[in-house]
């Protein structure tokens, strides 16, 4: 009976003693405010070009300074809970705000936003570099909260896309990044089976390179319950591979000759990362753009179907023992739970926000917790690059994890193309947009 009472308790300490739940937590606290009108004033790192001290002057930093503690003490509480030392972690938060701050600004000038470099990509270089170059002393660890930013950044991500923006597209978009999904994904776990790799590092991969990159990665790797050095090792190589992407993909389209829609298509399909995925398709043009966005947004509400998809598969056939009846609730138990906050933000944004408060509103609210979801993102990419050694990821699976990632991007780039073609081209049907 004590047995039993214990591990109830436990169950209901998980609501806040868990990274999963803090994020939601969080997300929704931050999106309150929002509602509340309360972060207008966080500020905003605009375009800049050649003189960035004329830009970012003595007045401006009295703000960033007040963004640093908010965050800070917002983040603070999930610390306090989850019973990790809270002086270490205030210790070296500054420099993982210093990192983002940095990363954000470069990405904002000119010439460097002109070449599609987003602030993700530097965040992730700088802490890179700050780990394998300079070193990071041991006590500055405890600040790297990878899964807590970028888990509560996906919460809020919700709030952003919006279901009449996804249906703009009509089925035909839906189509469009279904038709190679399901391909792409046992493409990418058999061959990575076949090489020797785990079914959980299979799993994530996998649902990187075929959903939607660094979400589902992280999505997939709670559900599965993955290595997290495999997860991050994953995250690297979507960031690192969406560079010549890219550069690339406008640039064949372009060679070519692709219809705008059909160039937004392919570029949204097969990059796995949002910014990359916007940048790519600005190279183009404004519509490529706007298709390309719709169809990464698209493939961004699949992460919770599949991460449900994964919990139950890992926990009914992959882990379970021989003459074992698996409850349920475990299914429930091994959910990543930050994914219903990204549902439910999407919802209250789609549902909710516009018949209350007006589209005129809703736009306010979407762009301040847009504006405060960057930093949770750059901070968590930061925090990916400080906990990334150049020799581990050469040491994990001797090179065979690069291989599978490249053989699944490039099956990922064809079909890619052939459905963009088949529902945005005309070839069969009516370009729907």
């Amino acid at each position: 009976m004590e047995a039993s009472k214990s591990k109830e308790t436990r169950k209901w300490s998980s609501l806040y003693r868990s990274e999963d739940w803090w994020a939601v937590w969080l997300g929704f606290a931050l999106l309150g405010l929002s509602v509340a009108n309360l972060l207008p004033w966080i500020p905003k790192i605009g375009r800049w070009g050649t003189d960035v001290f004329s830009y970012i002057g003595i007045s401006s930093l009295p703000y960033f300074a007040a963004l640093a503690l908010l965050l800070l003490i917002i983040s603070s509480i999930s610390i306090v809970a989850m019973k990790n030392s809270l002086k270490e972690y205030a210790l070296g938060f500054p420099l993982v705000f210093a990192l983002s701050f940095i990363a954000i600004l470069i990405a904002n000038q000119s010439y460097v936003n002109y070449l599609g470099l987003e602030y993700v990509l530097w965040a992730l270089l700088l802490g890179m570099f700050i780990s394998n170059v300079v070193g990071l002393p041991g006590r500055l660890k405890s600040s790297i909260k990878t899964e807590l930013f970028i888990k509560t950044g996906l919460v809020l991500l919700g709030t952003e896309i919006l279901f009449n923006t996804l249906l703009s597209a009509g089925a035909f978009g839906l189509f469009e990044i279904t038709v190679g999904l399901f391909t792409v994904w046992y493409f990418c776990y058999y061959l990575a089976i076949k090489l020797g790799l785990s079914r959980s590092f299979a799993c994530v991969m996998a649902s990187a390179t075929s959903i939607c990159g660094v979400s589902a990665a992280i999505a997939t790797g709670g559900a599965v319950k993955g290595d997290p050095k495999e997860v991050s090792y994953t995250i690297s190589l979507v960031l690192l591979f969406s560079i010549p992407l890219l550069v690339l993909m406008p640039l064949i389209a372009k060679t070519i000759g692709m219809p705008d829609a059909v160039a937004g298509a392919w570029i949204g399909g097969t990059i796995d990362t949002t910014p990359a995925v916007v940048a790519a398709g600005a190279l183009y043009s404004d519509k490529a753009m706007q298709v390309a966005s719709i169809i990464k947004m698209s493939q961004n509400t699949l992460i919770g179907i599949a991460a449900f998809a994964l919990a139950v598969y890992w926990t009914l056939r992959v882990e379970r023992n021989p003459g074992e009846k698996p409850k349920p609730i475990e299914i429930w138990y091994r959910f990543p739970k930050f994914v219903l906050g990204f549902v439910a933000t999407s919802a209250l944004s789609s549902f909710l926000f516009i018949p209350a408060f007006g589209s005129v509103a809703t736009s306010t609210i979407i762009n301040q917790v847009k504006n405060i979801r960057s930093w949770f993102f750059a901070m968590a990419f930061v925090c990916i690059g400080l906990n990334t050694s150049f020799k581990d990821l050469f040491k994990i699976g001797r090179g065979k994890p690069l291989l599978v990632f490249t053989a699944a991007t490039l099956l990922d780039i064809a079909l890619s193309l052939l459905s963009a073609y088949v529902f945005f081209g005309g070839v069969i049907f009516p370009p729907p947009i």
